[in-house]
């Protein structure tokens, strides 16, 4: 039997150190060529490191969350044959260049049992079956239970009162007119031993406990690019309100025609196109900074991001080359990018190299957000939901669908006055959608 040290792999271009975010196996399993074993993290991509060997595991090199460098030992097995280690050789040094921070986050998990509140059976009196404000009950004997969010009949004094006594009203018997309760009412409620009002907001469990959660992995790097972006770039954001009428009527009616053979579209396509032909009159918008550096790179062609929720978190996809598809085209290809980044499966260059990034949180939109600009970009739009409202028209009110886009610019690079002019040449294309295909 011999000794088998498998080490971080050269991911190439140019990844010094990756970060260690899931371990397969544990120390005694045993291992087949070719099994993954860990997963790793580059700035961009999670990258599975099988194992190229079949053996049974030793020892774990590194914790997940640490940062690792490329080259240092992952995993030692041991294997059939000579492997590539003395046996009594000691662990390579694992080269951690950053152990992983820790941020608490307090979860507080359901408690067992409710810490105060009493049984609601001890808490509320049986109902009585007494009409509500009958007066022909005697007074003091009975305790009646008005309904749920009726005010029984008293006087502000009476409702003073048996505050004070420690009374709830709605369980005393009212022997006035319509059942109005009086201060004889009270007394004789009070010496029958009658309901007492429970002090303090009706119980509601406690909770304790916390849970300690390490920010890895995909959430880690978001957390950096997020904190990146608001480091360097001094945000401005701009809301405008589309009237998105005519282009709802229209995809619609697209739907209709050409939905089974050509796909269903959603808005997104109609706002890439409109972004893509906005863009050809303000180049400073689909643009990168590298403000080390102190160069702004426009582009001719638009490289779309596309912001992506997937189950590790945010991811940024890129749909390239935006302006060269037709609606249906761009829908695919939106589609097909977002898939890959919810199943893991995008490609490092699929996750890189964005012009200008196009956000939605589609039904969830609200009016109004302020997105944060994936650096190096200098714009992003963002997508509110579609809500209908009605609306002057000729000295008419009607109802017409509106939505808001909400975006932000690096005012390092994008005036004020151009940002406004681009989201209002966006929404004249996108209120006369024929616009849309005029080239």
């Amino acid at each position: 039997m011999g000794i088998y040290a498998i080490r971080v792999p050269d991911i190439g271009e140019g990844i010094a150190e990756v970060e260690l975010v899931t371990w397969h196996v544990q120390p005694g399993d045993v291992v087949a060529e070719d099994q993954s074993i860990a997963d790793v993290m580059t700035d961009k991509a999670t990258v599975e490191i099988p194992s190229p060997v079949s053996g049974k595991v030793l020892a774990l090199g590194s914790s997940v969350g640490d940062t690792i460098a490329v080259g240092s030992e992952l995993v030692r097995l041991e294997v059939e044959g000579t492997g590539n280690l003395k046996e009594n050789s000691a662990p390579a040094p694992v080269h951690q260049t950053q152990t992983a921070p820790v941020s608490i986050a307090k979860i507080e998990p359901p408690a067992a049992t409710p810490a105060r509140a009493a049984p609601p059976a001890e808490r509320a009196p049986a109902p009585a079956p007494a009409p509500l404000r009958a007066s022909t009950a005697p007074r003091g004997n009975a305790i009646v239970a008005r309904a749920a969010g009726e005010r029984p009949l008293a006087s502000p004094a009476v409702r003073q009162r048996a505050l004070d006594m420690g009374l709830e009203l709605r369980y005393v018997h009212g022997s006035g007119p319509a059942g109005r309760i009086s201060h004889d009412d009270l007394d004789a409620h009070a010496a029958a031993g009658g309901q007492v009002q429970s002090q303090g907001p009706a119980g509601y469990a406690e909770r304790h406990g916390e849970e300690v959660i390490s920010v890895i992995g995909l959430r880690r790097k978001i957390a950096q690019k997020m904190q990146e972006s608001k480091r360097r770039i001094p945000h401005f954001s701009y809301v405008e309100e589309i009237d998105v009428t005519e282009l709802e009527a229209l995809r619609a009616r697209l739907n209709q025609l050409h939905g089974a053979t050509r796909g269903k579209l959603t808005v997104l396509p109609f706002l890439a196109r409109a972004m893509v032909l906005a863009l050809r009159d303000f180049p400073q918008i689909n643009a990168r900074y590298d403000d080390e550096a102190g160069v702004v790179t426009r582009y001719a062609g638009v490289h779309l991001g596309v912001a992506t929720q997937t189950d590790g978190g945010l991811m940024v996809p890129v749909l390239r080359h935006a302006e060269a598809l037709d609606l249906w085209a761009c829908a695919a290809g939106i589609a097909s990018v977002a898939e890959g980044a919810r199943s893991g499966k995008a490609a490092r260059d699929a996750l890189s190299g964005s012009t200008i990034t196009l956000t939605s949180l589609g039904a969830l939109g609200g009016i109004a957000s302020t997105p944060v600009i994936n650096h190096p970009e200098v714009a992003i739009v963002g997508v509110n939901r579609i809500v209908e409202r009605p609306v002057l028209r000729g000295g008419q009110v009607v109802g017409r669908l509106l939505m808001n886009l909400s975006s932000s610019f690096d005012h390092r690079v994008v005036d004020g006055m151009h940002a406004a002019q681009f989201i209002q040449a966006m929404r004249a294309l996108l209120e006369t959608p024929a616009l849309l295909f005029v080239e």
